[in-house]
């Protein structure tokens, strides 16, 4: 069993059953610099229904994709 990350758009979290990923609620989620995407993950090989059909990442693909501009500030205040 691997983690798996899954990337949403912003207006889907109302979908999300936090009972079947690690997030514990809305307000635990990571969102992108302009609110419009977040991420959940979970830990089995079952993917959750809601969840079903969406592209799953990898640690490395979604650490990749969090290092770039539209989710991490490239110029963070000091």
């Amino acid at each position: 069993m691997s983690r798996k990350y899954v990337i949403l758009n912003s207006d889907e979290v109302s979908s999300v059953d936090f009972s079947q990923v690690d997030e514990t609620s809305e307000n635990t989620l990571r969102y992108s610099l302009d609110n419009s995407q977040t991420f959940v993950k979970f830990d089995t090989d079952t993917t959750p229904s809601f969840l079903e059909g969406k592209t799953q990442y990898s640690h490395s693909e979604i650490l990749a994709i969090l290092a770039t501009d539209e989710w991490t500030d490239p110029n963070p205040l000091s």
